[in-house]
């Protein structure tokens, strides 16, 4: 039974209810799958042939800024592969999956303004030391010379996801299955299958996916109480401009970052700390997000 907290998320399942059935999903699920791997393919095989090997390998990574803005932007490819798949498997339309287009705005402005309250907070704190000092990346002044389309990108790219999870998956588990362990557990564990990567990250790679799997509850719970997709699109892009723009680690999407960690994904010593801190935060600022929705 649905909890009467997420009796908003009743209004936004409202036209996935009309053709609920799991082979829909699965289907969808497919074509968002193939539509994607396609676009993928022909964009990165085309921009990767307009430079050396070496510029090939920057843009699988990330670790330039240009590489980094292709890579973030290409996440508009799963915008475009939901929509039609939402439209040809299910007669729904991407908007519907967003949630009212003026009420989804105002939310996500109203989450964001919070969490940027608490970011500006958190570093007027006392500062704390996890693992060593931070290492520039970029100018400062390239930085916030690319800092606008950084967090455009950011933003296209943290959408795509929740429109993936939160809004196509969830929304159709939600139309077929009552319990909130099915609709919500379920698009968090692939977010964190997404998430799981062992050779790039070694014995960290679990935790981070757990990390992933937490990270995917707490905004499935903002977009059932909000009823649209505002909050977790603000929560997401926020975690992500962090981890994205200000500090990344070293391996990989570094190529916007202002500060790296002297440390990379792989370093289960180094890392794990940073992640216990992180998880901590990112409750801190679900909490926020609650909060500002109530008023």
């Amino acid at each position: 039974m649905m909890p009467s907290a997420y009796s908003a998320h009743m209004h936004l399942i409202k036209s996935a209810r009309a053709r609920p059935e799991i082979w829909r999903l699965l289907l969808g699920l497919l074509l968002i799958a193939v539509l994607v791997s396609i676009l993928n393919m022909a964009f990165f095989t085309l921009i990767a042939g307009m430079g050396p090997e070496s510029w090939a390998q920057n843009l699988v990574l990330g670790n330039s800024p240009l590489a980094l803005l292709l890579l973030l932007a290409s996440f508009g490819f799963i915008f475009l592969s939901v929509a039609v798949a939402a439209r040809h498997v299910q007669h729904r339309s991407l908007r519907s999956i967003i949630g009212e287009r003026s009420l989804a705005l105002a939310q996500f402005l109203k989450v964001l303004k919070a969490l940027l309250i608490l970011g500006v907070v958190g570093v007027v704190l006392p500062p704390y030391s996890v693992g060593g000092a931070l290492i520039q990346n970029l100018p400062l002044s390239t930085w916030l010379l690319l800092l606008p389309v950084s967090a455009l990108v950011v933003l296209v790219q943290t959408s795509a996801e929740e429109v993936l999870f939160r809004g196509y998956i969830q929304q159709t588990l939600a139309a077929r299955f009552k319990s909130p362990i099915i609709w919500m557990g379920v698009p968090s564990i692939l977010f964190a299958v997404g998430h799981y990567t062992p050779d790039m990250a070694g014995e960290n790679a679990l935790l981070i996916a757990l990390w992933a799997c937490v990270f995917g509850l707490l905004t499935s719970d903002l977009t059932a109480r909000a009823g649209t997709l505002g909050p977790a699109i603000a929560l997401h892009f926020f975690n992500n401009v962090i981890a994205l723009l200000f500090f990344s680690l070293p391996d990989n999407l570094n190529g916007l970052a202002l500060y790296v960690l002297p440390f990379d994904a792989s370093d289960a010593e180094q890392l794990r700390p940073w992640l216990m801190v992180d998880l901590a935060v990112m409750l801190v600022c679900w909490l926020a997000a609650r909060l500002a929705l109530r008023r």
